[in-house]
């Protein structure tokens, strides 16, 4: 898995949205100039989000984006998954196929890497990485 962009800027701008949430709609050009994230690229990626009901959108004067759900109820891999990021370090993509048509001799391996991330990435939500955020603010580091 190489986690890009897409992936970190998404988790990013969730997590933006969701340490700012103060019940009132966040634009994106505000997220934009908080976190230095392109605003035609946000507009990609909360496209893609809001697909996957993680946020939704309100139109008209003071419209923006809001959480679809609690921070504590979205986990770093429905963020992920939703902008179409795979977890999945196997260069097969699990076809087992990557050595001439044949398994690889590092497959299995792979095939737990990736299991281990995903469990990581699954067990975490957007509060507990703000809390951690938190957290390492107020102790100074």
């Amino acid at each position: 898995m190489q986690l890009t962009t897409k992936g970190r800027y998404a988790v990013t701008a969730m997590l933006d949205l969701a340490s700012n949430n103060t019940g009132k709609p966040i634009t994106l050009d505000i997220i934009s100039q908080r976190q230095n994230i392109s605003l035609s690229y946000l507009e990609q990626l909360f496209a893609k989000l809001r697909r996957a009901a993680l946020v939704k959108s309100v139109r008209g004067p003071g419209g923006g984006y809001l959480l679809d759900a609690k921070a504590k109820d979205i986990s770093l891999t429905q963020i992920i998954e939703a902008v179409d990021e795979n977890i999945d370090l196997r260069r097969c993509k699990g076809m087992k196929g990557c050595n001439n048509g044949r398994q690889c001799i590092s497959h299995q391996l792979w095939c737990e890497v990736s299991q281990q991330i995903r469990t990581f990435l699954n067990g975490k939500t957007l509060q507990m990485v703000i809390d951690n955020h938190d957290t390492s603010l107020n102790k100074g580091l």
